[in-house]
């Protein structure tokens, strides 16, 4: 029988079987420079502290900074015979530099290194869909002022409501993303606590100061209780639930996307670059990329309920099942940035149809709100105007008419307030959509005040993301750090 060893953890008589199956190297691999990051802090905390020697702090430091150079390069080969990539670190330095190796371990379990990798990763992953988010909201700011003049309809319950601009539709769009902002921002404001130094669950009696560890990791603050810090994943299920609600967000555009470009509504056009055709119907042009959007907001969904399940009913402390956490989290991250980028790519590639939108308005009556509100303005209560004006819409439509071809003396039959002056304001979609100067509204400088909104707060984030410790900013400050 063969015996597996997991040699960082000093050897073993595992089953070859039993540590695959418990073993999550494949998928924390992608958390190696968090865990170089964390272990360079950590060492210079204990060096600082005269817990570790200097001598052998810097022969280790060089070590951990030859693996990061390593892996930059894509030259670095962990053993795959760990359980996690903690222990593969460790045991390809002990390869390397022998038994000095075994100081770096002090003062720190696995439980809280863990905790310290999961918290740098999605703090680093919040910073890319920031800037990521930014950019999709200047873009759907821009596209909203270019497409100002833009006529079409909006609705509600998918039936047509009242008429609107590209312009309004696109700040639609970019105001769900900044709610996405300020998710991602509590999510970091909830991370911001350093978890390193709680153990294994109840400390140490090492001397270690956690908040020298604090201050080299770019952390506001550390964790209060360490039996709470080693079992916490509340951070990660922000991070997942702002990833979901993103994605959910981008499912709602794809689907007016879909939509709007299929025979029935023929609003947009999607250029051939964009665009898919049928394996078997060559007449078709299908909205793939789009439709892949918007599975992949399942996936996410997906993601957070699993945490949510692998999370409930866990006593205190850490158990090993939080090593679930792995999939989730780390898929979580590519497939948001994955999805905004492709936004950011197709958008621009997609054009209104003007003269179907043009017509979709103009088709039956969706300026009769505006109508009813006319009334309004002359003293008749918003309830009486509302059922003269639906008597109208409905005498039009047994004639076949459009409401702007009602004329006075057709109108009038049903109320006699409507005069011609009455009429007159309520004859376009254009009047329509520039009437509606309450703050939100459809009038063009209501949506020049979004548009200039949207970009003031996407700027906001790009600033945010300036205050957030990157990885490859910590690693270079680290490898100099004072030890």
């Amino acid at each position: 029988m063969t015996i597996a060893r997991t040699q960082a953890a000093g050897g073993g008589t595992l089953l070859p079987e039993v540590l695959e199956f418990t073993s999550s190297l494949s998928l924390d691999r992608a958390l190696l420079r968090e865990d170089l990051i964390g272990s360079l802090a950590h060492l210079t905390m204990l060096s600082r502290q005269g817990i570790v020697p200097k001598t052998a702090a810097k022969l280790i430091r060089d070590g951990l900074v030859a693996l990061w150079t390593e892996q930059a390069a894509g030259t670095l080969s962990l053993p795959d015979d760990e359980e996690d990539v903690h222990m593969a670190v460790e045991a390809e330095l002990t390869r390397r530099l022998g038994d000095p190796v075994g100081l770096l371990h002090t003062a720190r379990s696995r439980n809280d290194q863990v905790a310290l990798d999961l918290r740098l990763h999605v703090r680093e992953q919040c910073a890319e869909v920031l800037l990521l988010l930014a950019a999709l909201i200047e873009q759907l700011a821009a596209r909203g002022e270019a497409e100002q003049d833009t006529l079409l309809p909006s609705y509600t319950h998918r039936q047509r409501a009242q008429p609107i601009t590209g312009g309004y539709l696109f700040a639609s769009y970019a105001a769900m993303f900044t709610r996405d902002v300020q998710a991602f921002l509590f999510v970091l404001s909830q991370l911001d606590a350093l978890p390193l130094g709680v153990g294994a669950i109840a400390g140490t009696s090492l001397p270690i100061d956690r908040d020298v560890t604090r201050s080299l990791l770019g952390f506001t603050r550390t964790t209060l209780n360490g039996m709470d810090t080693v079992g916490d994943r509340d951070f990660a299920l922000d991070f997942t639930y702002a990833t979901a609600r993103v994605l959910l967000h981008a499912s709602r555009l794809a689907t007016d996307v879909i939509d709007f470009c299929s025979g029935e509504f023929g609003f947009l056009k999607l250029d051939t670059s964009i665009s898919f055709g049928s394996s078997m119907m060559p007449q078709k042009r299908n909205p793939d990329v789009f439709e892949i959007i918007r599975g992949k907001s399942g996936r996410a969904v997906g993601n957070l309920m699993g945490l949510l399940v692998t999370l409930k009913g866990l006593p205190g402390g850490y158990n090993r099942d939080l090593q679930e956490d792995r999939q989730p989290l780390l898929e979580t991250g590519t497939l948001v940035r994955g999805v905004l980028s492709m936004l950011t790519l197709v958008l621009p590639r997609i054009t209104f149809d003007r003269d179907r939108t043009l017509q979709a308005v103009t088709a039956d009556a969706s300026q009769a709100t505006f109508l009813a509100e006319v009334l309004v303005k002359s003293g008749v209560p918003f309830r009486a105007a509302y059922k003269s004006v639906g008597a109208l819409v409905r005498a039009c439509q047994e004639k076949g008419l459009k409401l702007a071809q009602a004329t006075p003396d057709f109108a009038r039959v049903i109320d006699e307030r409507f005069t011609k002056d009455v009429l007159a304001a309520a004859a376009s979609a254009e009047t329509a959509v520039a009437g509606n100067v309450s703050q939100g509204g459809t009038g063009p400088d209501s949506v020049r005040v979004q548009l200039e909104t949207l970009r003031n707060l996407a700027a906001e984030a790009r600033d945010e993301v300036t205050r957030i410790p990157r990885l490859d900013a910590l690693f270079s400050s680290l490898k100099e750090a004072s030890l």
